[in-house]
């Protein structure tokens, strides 16, 4: 999987990482299991602090996207179980629509467009894996 930023984004490097990481996750192209690279190899890679990166793996891992071991790196391993930060952040955004006078029909087809999507995507890279090991 490739992880791309944006030096010039408004939005965090770290917050950056963190997000494609857990799209990555949805998507499939990062089964349980996987291993990430390591917080030193993520930020020569990017030209980024290294704190940069351990901010971001340290947000995954209390938010239950990975596990960090000593041995092994970052891991893949999600905890089934959504926190309550995943739940003000939903808040916020649907008050950011609601405020903006988006109809809840809308909301509701965009949060389904998007839920479709990874599924999709899940499923593609599913059969694709399957295939590659017959």
């Amino acid at each position: 999987m490739f992880l791309m930023i944006e030096i010039d984004s408004d939005k965090p490097i770290y917050m950056q990482i963190r997000d494609q990481i857990i799209e990555g996750i949805a998507s499939g192209q990062l089964p349980t299991g996987t291993s990430l690279p390591s917080i030193r190899q993520l930020a020569s890679d990017f030209g980024v602090n290294l704190h940069t990166v351990n901010k971001a793996y340290d947000l995954l891992e209390r938010e239950g996207f990975i596990q960090l071991r000593r041995k092994t790196g970052a891991v893949v391993q999600v905890t089934p179980r959504l926190s309550d930060t995943w739940k003000e952040r939903q808040r916020t955004l649907l008050a950011e629509a609601y405020a903006k006078n988006v109809p809840a029909e809308e909301i509701l087809q965009q949060c389904q467009f998007i839920l479709d999507e990874f599924a999709a995507q899940h499923r593609l890279h599913n059969s694709s894996q399957n295939w590659s090991q017959q």
